[in-house]
């Protein structure tokens, strides 16, 4: 079994390469960038992608859409440190097999693996009970975004300015002070400030 690790950070790649490397017949390989993942996806071919959210400017929801995008028989289970519903409801949308939180037990990722491989979807107990309710209650305004607007909400987050988003998208800039002001109707706030604290106050995929 192939299995590759998406993080950013070096630490944390070990760590979960040693601890998959337990997993019977496991081949672990790693990548630290959105574009480094990709590329690998494609020349290995593996039966499961263990992707982060947050890849230092890229998204790890971006890589997961354009993993699908690519048909890629490649079973993916997000690890991260965000374990509000609204992540893992966006990432079991856009395709994902399985979420589980860097806050849950090593076991859980090794148990997360094993039922995806298996053909089954995988959510840690914790998130998964944080979902029903979140979602029978309706009270994570992040549901409401799109994900053109979560990628928005993130990069103002990270401090770029409403010229280098609508550069980085190719679109116009008012096409983003647009989504800007959808982003604060949808959000309950009434500047871009105050969406930026939100997105940081929330670390915005």
């Amino acid at each position: 079994m192939k299995i590759l690790v998406v993080d950013d950070h070096a630490v944390v790649r070990e760590g979960v390469r040693r601890l998959l490397a337990t997993i019977d017949g496991a081949e672990v390989h790693e990548a630290a960038t959105g574009q480094d993942a990709m590329a690998l996806a494609r020349s290995l071919d593996p039966d499961v992608v263990v992707l982060d959210i947050n890849l230092g400017g890229t998204s790890g929801l971006e890589v997961l859409r354009s993993l699908k995008a690519e048909n890629t028989a490649s079973r993916i289970v997000m690890f991260t440190m965000h374990s509000e519903p609204s992540y893992a409801m966006r990432a079991l949308v856009a395709g994902a097999s399985g979420y589980v939180s860097k806050s849950a037990g090593a076991e859980e990722l090794v148990t997360a693996v094993r039922s995806i491989v298996s053909g089954d979807r995988y959510l840690d107990s914790t998130i998964a009970s944080d979902l029903v309710f979140s979602t029978a209650e309706g009270r994570d305004p992040l549901h409401k975004l799109t994900n053109r607007e979560v990628d928005i909400l993130r990069l103002l987050g990270e401090g770029r300015s409403f010229s280098e988003i609508a550069a980085t998208f190719g679109i116009a800039y008012k096409t983003v002070a647009n989504a800007a002001s959808r982003l604060k109707e949808k959000l309950g706030v009434a500047r871009t400030a105050d969406l930026i604290r939100l997105s940081v106050e929330r670390r915005a995929v």
